[in-house]
């Protein structure tokens, strides 16, 4: 994406504007990091929990009738994690100490937020894809982990075709 060093920018001057923050992430509501300035955190972790997050928030607002979403904010014992729409395609993931102005925190991530929207949405525009291409991070041989419910019994993987069995080999 070729907007994705202007949102870094962006993302490096609300830092500078808001000095408790510790970390911000752009990413699309799907979950896929934009930019990020996040050190110490994972930003692909915090990309897919945004996603996750705001999938919650938006069917809250709508069964509420409160609207369209606009901002979420969660307040743990060290800090908050604050979430601002970014377009219609964005969002903007903030993570501020627990000492910061909250409503310095909501001055600042709204401007960037609509800052960073017309940037996506503008390289969407012009034909770019939102998302930078992605290698996936699991390698190739690493099996995948499927979940089951408590109680139900897990059943065993159905062989591959022409894969050979213990019997054959």
């Amino acid at each position: 994406m070729a907007a994705e060093p202007e949102v870094l920018d962006e993302l490096h001057r609300l830092r500078a504007r808001v000095p408790q923050l510790t970390g911000a992430l752009a990413a699309s509501v799907d979950g896929l990091v934009l930019a990020h300035d996040t050190p110490g955190v994972e930003p692909e972790g915090v990309a897919a929990l945004t996603a996750a997050a705001l999938g919650v928030a938006m069917r809250m607002a709508d069964a509420t009738g409160q609207g369209e979403f606009r901002e979420l904010l969660v307040r743990g014992v060290d800090g908050y994690v604050a979430t601002y729409a970014a377009g219609g395609s964005a969002v903007l993931t903030l993570l501020a100490q627990d000492r910061v102005n909250v409503g310095r925190l909501h001055l600042e991530g709204r401007r960037s937020g609509t800052r960073i929207g017309e940037l996506v949405e503008a390289a969407t525009a012009r034909g770019e894809p939102v998302a930078p291409a992605r290698a996936p991070t699991r390698p190739a041989s690493m099996p995948t982990r499927t979940r089951t419910a408590r109680g139900t019994p897990r059943t065993p993987p159905t062989p591959t075709p022409n894969a050979p069995t213990a019997s054959e080999s």
